[in-house]
């Protein structure tokens, strides 16, 4: 399975919650999945929505998913420490480990080799991380979901992306949209 079918499987667990979608392809893919006044489209800040969704959930009730990408993480190893040392029960990140930075054009990163995002998170003290294939990320988020714990999610997929349109919709209105259902 690529991200986008792993994407098309958890689109009906992600609409009764606030989700924070990675950069580039992985927002694009969502986008034309399953577009949702709840989803906060990234748009740019490459390594970021593993913060922002933190940030959203330290601040609110609702369940938040952060959806992000083993390339973002890694240009953004000090969301793991955050995450770890800030803990929010409502909080769920998916990381889609592709092995590769997908939105730029599927140059492999350190993941598809020795390094493993789980143990990372583990060492950064995260005490709930879960590693799946592909097929089972939608059990596994239910899970996290009914859990209520802060979980960390690194769904190992393959590679590959589909072919999408960039979202047209100004910034401004996914921000204005996205606020009116945060605070619904």
């Amino acid at each position: 399975m690529i991200r986008y079918e792993v994407l098309q499987n958890i689109a009906p667990l992600l609409r009764d919650h606030l989700v924070v979608c990675n950069i580039g392809i992985p927002s694009q893919e969502l986008h034309a999945i399953d577009d949702q006044p709840s989803n906060f489209y990234m748009l740019g800040t490459m390594g970021l929505a593993s913060s922002i969704g933190l940030g959203l959930a330290l601040s609110q009730p609702k369940t938040v998913i952060a959806i992000d990408g083993d390339g973002s993480v890694l240009t953004n190893l000090g969301t793991l420490p955050t995450i770890a040392n800030n803990p929010a029960g409502n909080f769920i990140l998916l990381i889609v480990d592709n092995g590769s930075y997908g939105s730029t054009g599927d140059q492999p990163t350190y993941t598809g080799k020795k390094t493993s995002l789980a143990k990372m998170a583990e060492a950064a003290g995260c005490d709930r991380v879960v590693e799946c294939q592909a097929e089972d990320t939608g059990t596994v988020l239910q899970a996290a979901i009914e859990a209520g714990e802060m979980t960390i999610i690194v769904c190992k997929c393959q590679s590959g992306n589909v072919k999408m349109p960039v979202i047209t919709m100004d910034p401004v209105v996914i921000r204005d949209r996205f606020m009116a259902a945060v605070q619904a």
